[in-house]
């Protein structure tokens, strides 16, 4: 608003001046009042923009101001003027009329009454631009020292009316447009340095979240590496005791045999000893016999297994429906793992079976990680008891078949259930001997999936199973099952009529490192090396 008055102010003047205002008219007196008078009124602009500037729109509405210059605008006339430039002064809020502020006008105060300022308020008292406008130098300068300037560019000091006019009014247009782009400066390095601001709280916001981030990763890292940290196996070749204190002349309240898996709960001040739960048992192990965090003995110590929940599974040669079958496995049966390769990307897992490695579909079978587990004292005295029960049972069901053979009187050559059996003769003596040489007579019959007739066919399980059915021993139908009847010895210490256990496989020992087996459709019942598979257990009845 104050721009647009300023210049309709300025283009009335100049066509006074161009309508063929005469030097003559304006003496040296008045031509300085009105240099003086232009030189006020910019340094008024400029005080008044300052001032805008800090005090914002307090003030006296710029409206009425605008119409204020206006009508003043509309009062000039060409026969007055020294009036005309004492009205510029008015245009400014809070100044005091022109002719006021210059003195060395006379003329300007018979003027006054044609250019009746309303709404401006008499503050020129508190308005420091207006004693420097009355002091302005150029009005001392004398007028022979200038020059006519035709460019129209003449220096403040010329006292020529056109060229001075259209200087001054060059000055205040270029101070009043200067204003405005200050402060649209200003307001655009605030906008600036705002948006710096939220820029770098943003910055500093999303370098705080890519730290937190950082930390949930270290966090989680921290965690993948501690999955193991509290997870311990007992390093002993037999056993070693679990005491109710951290002391060896406390009292044992149970046993960790060999790659027992355990955790810990707490490690005593001095290291030497932990406290450990595994299974039941719950107590302190020294730490001489105890591995902790070792995650390669760990896995060593556990068996990774694939349990059938089929009522039969078939085993192939390859991870492909279209491969052949190389074995069948019932349903409930344990066998080992071993290849994953192909179980995220063709949902088939290999195993071991007895008729060699193979692959299943995940579809039938559950992976699980199994561990053995401590034992506790009552735990073991039960179990001893519940043995030695068992091995009394064995020994006379196994001396009434004795009997029975030796009243039979029967060559191994005449008879046909035999199979060749008289070719093998069981390396040991007693029950568990009288039990390896009766499963003997049965070599070279049929294997049958499912099976469990001596003479028709059976299956490797149902093989052990009636031959100690026969010293009235009940055995379940199943492998895996048998890797928890009668009691666990090593297998270095096994024996003839010891039951060894396979991944989904079981025979009976001869002795002599050797085991009688039902083995495959292709083989049937037949003698092999004990230690020609992985042994998982071995179990003894007698």
């Amino acid at each position: 608003m104050k721009n647009r008055a300023v210049r309709a102010l300025l283009c009335g003047m100049f066509c006074i001046v161009i309508s063929g205002a005469t030097i003559a008219e304006v003496s040296a007196a008045p031509t300085a009042g009105v240099i003086s008078a232009i030189a006020g009124r910019s340094a008024s602009v400029q005080t008044a923009a300052a001032r805008e500037t800090s005090k914002g729109t307090a003030d006296a509405p710029v409206a009425t101001e605008g119409e204020t210059t206006t009508e003043t605008a509309g009062t000039l006339t060409a026969g007055a003027t020294s009036g005309v430039f004492a009205s510029l002064a008015p245009a400014a809020e809070g100044e005091a009329p022109a002719a006021e502020l210059t003195g060395e006008m006379p003329a300007a105060e018979s003027a006054a009454p044609e250019t009746t300022v309303t709404g401006t308020a008499p503050a020129a008292a508190e308005t420091p631009a207006a004693p420097e406008a009355a002091q302005t130098p150029a009005a001392e300068t004398p007028a022979a020292e200038t020059t006519a300037d035709t460019t129209g560019t003449a220096p403040a000091s010329t006292p020529t009316t056109s060229s001075g006019v259209m200087q001054a009014m060059a000055n205040i247009l270029s101070e009043t447009e200067a204003v405005p782009q200050q402060e649209k400066t200003e307001e655009a390095a605030t906008g600036a340095e705002g948006a710096t601001g939220e820029e770098g709280a943003a910055s500093g916001t999303e370098a705080a979240e890519g730290e937190g981030k950082a930390q949930t990763g270290e966090a989680a890292g921290e965690k993948q590496t501690d999955e193991y940290a509290d997870i311990g196996i007992a390093t002993v070749t037999d056993f070693v005791n679990v005491r109710s204190e951290a002391s060896a002349d406390s009292e044992a309240v149970g046993k960790l045999y060999a790659n027992n898996a355990l955790k810990v709960l707490e490690k005593t001040d001095d290291g030497a000893w932990y406290h450990i739960k595994s299974g039941d048992v719950d107590g302190f192990v020294s730490a001489d016999y105890v591995s902790v965090g070792d995650e390669d003995l760990i896995k060593q110590a556990s068996n990774r297994t694939a349990t059938v929940h089929t009522e039969t599974l078939f085993v192939r040669a390859l991870p492909s429906q279209d491969s052949d079958i190389i074995g069948m496995v019932p349903d409930g049966e344990d066998l080992t793992v071993t290849d994953e390769t192909y179980v995220d990307s063709w949902g088939w897992v290999g195993v071991s079976i007895e008729e060699g490695s193979g692959y299943v579909s995940m579809e039938f079978v559950d992976l699980d990680n199994r561990y053995t587990y401590g034992e506790t004292k009552e735990a073991e005295e039960a179990r001893l008891a519940r043995e030695e029960e068992e091995r009394r049972a064995a020994a006379a069901a196994a001396e009434q078949a004795q009997s029975q053979s030796k009243s039979q009187k029967s060559s191994s050559s005449s008879s046909g259930s035999s199979g060749g059996g008289g070719s093998y003769a069981a390396a040991g003596s007693g029950s568990g001997g009288s039990v390896a040489n009766y499963a003997l007579q049965f070599v070279g019959n049929p294997y049958v999936y499912g099976g469990s007739s001596l003479t028709n066919g059976t299956d490797c399980s149902g093989f052990v199973m009636s031959v100690y059915a026969n010293y009235g021993v009940g055995l379940p139908h199943s492998s895996s099952a048998m890797r928890g009847v009668g009691y666990g010895v090593d297998p270095s210490q096994m024996q003839a009529g010891d039951i060894v256990c396979y991944s989904g496989h079981v025979g009976i020992c001869i002795g002599g490192g050797q085991i009688v087996h039902a083995s495959t459709p292709a083989t049937g019942i037949k003698v092999s090396s004990a230690y020609y598979r992985d042994i998982l257990a071995v179990r003894r009845i007698f």
